[in-house]
């Protein structure tokens, strides 16, 4: 069996939101996270925003999606979660893979404190969030599948 860093595909990382939709890929070795910018899905429909991620997903020639499941702190599913598997269900079937969960809880907090960190205006933290919190859910993903036995 291939080691996961033998693989030469991208992998795409969706942190989705109501008003924005962060996106970022890995490099093709699969390795590093980097962001891709967003797509504002406010005034588009479910179906519209995953026809937009699988362009992408074909644009980058990627080989797998991971997008961030947002869970309460007692690990219960939020409210949020039942949109998120229904765009996770759209980009399956349109793109015939299985897309991965990743547990975000606290991505969006850890985004912000890097921003901060980075000096990046409050202005401009509310247009990098979602990208940064996109990075760090594929990060997390690809971080996890190397440590797997």
């Amino acid at each position: 069996m291939k080691n996961f860093r033998e693989y030469t595909m991208r992998v795409i990382g969706i942190d989705y939101g109501t008003v924005r939709t962060g996106i970022a890929v890995s490099d093709p070795s699969a390795f590093i996270a980097q962001p891709a910018g967003f797509i504002r899905c406010d005034s588009i429909s479910l179906e519209e925003l995953a026809g937009q991620i699988a362009k992408k997903y074909t644009e980058v020639n990627a080989g797998e999606i991971v997008i961030g499941l947002p869970k309460h702190m007692s690990g219960d599913e939020g409210t949020h979660a039942g949109k998120v598997r229904e765009l996770a269900t759209l980009l399956e079937t349109k793109l015939n893979i299985k897309v991965d969960y990743l547990d975000e809880r606290l991505t969006s907090v850890s985004a912000e404190k890097l921003l901060i960190e980075g000096n990046v205006s409050r202005e401009k933290r509310k247009q990098k969030i979602d990208t940064v919190a996109a990075c760090i859910i594929l990060q997390a993903y690809l971080d996890a599948k190397t440590s797997d036995p």
